[in-house]
Order: structure tokens, then sequence, then C-alpha cells
């Protein structure tokens, strides 16, 4: 008679998950982010003259954005395929930093074309990074 081999079971990193605790690291660079980010944005919007209460809630409401965006795209990033990965890397540099040059009153096609460049240097980038260390 004969039998068939029993399935393996789910051996891995994987096979008996339990949730990631936060390292110090995985909060500390998101807020460090959004508090250089908020009071860049702040001095830019300032130009020269004296700080306002609406230059303090853009720098405040801005970095919090980014900070809080950051921290759930280093929280997720593990899940992700690495070209969905560098995608997300680069879409956040690129709405970073075109929201950035768009508080110099340059223009939005010149912001966004900046946005666009540094978006899809920090995509090649980072999928080279994550392509070249895939296990």
């Amino acid at each position: 008679m004969v039998t068939h081999a029993a399935m393996p079971g789910r051996k891995g990193a994987r096979a008996h998950a339990r949730p990631r605790s936060l390292t110090p690291l995985a909060v500390a660079l998101p807020l460090a982010l959004g508090i250089i980010y908020g009071f860049y944005a702040a001095f830019i919007r300032r130009d020269g003259g004296p700080s306002t209460g609406g230059q303090v809630v853009l720098g405040l409401v801005s970095g919090a954005a980014l900070a809080a965006l950051c921290f759930a795209l280093g929280r997720i990033q593990r899940s992700l395929p690495h070209g969905l990965r560098a995608v997300a890397y680069g879409a956040l540099t690129a709405c970073a930093i075109g929201f950035l040059v768009s508080l110099t009153d340059t223009g939005v096609v010149r912001s966004t074309v900046l946005g666009l460049v540094v978006g899809v240097g920090v995509f090649l980038t980072t999928f080279y990074f994550f392509y070249s260390r895939e296990r």
C-alpha cells in the first residue's frame, strides 16, 4: 500500500508570527525627520520677516504629517515587495520635496518637476539597495 507524505508545516520566520515591538530608532527617526522638516517648512515660509502663528502652525502640521507617514511606512515596509517599497519611498520623498519647493512661491510646474526628479532618484536608489540585498 502506498502512503502519501504529509504536507510540511509552515516553518520559517513567519511560522509563529508575533507582533513586532517598537525599537527606539523606529520612533526617533520619524520624529527627528518630522521636526527638521517642520522647522524647515516654517523657515522657508518666514522669508526673512518675523515669525507668525500661521508659520508655526504650518511647521507643526507639515512636520507631524511627514513624521506620521514615515512611521507608517517604516511599520509596513517589510510586508511590501522590493519594487513597491521603492515606489513608496520615492513617492513620499517626491511629495515632501515638492511641497517644500511650493512654499517658495516659484510655481506649480517647478515644484512638480523637482519633486518628480528627486522622487525618481530616490526610487532608483532604494530599488537598487533593496534588490541587491535580497535574501
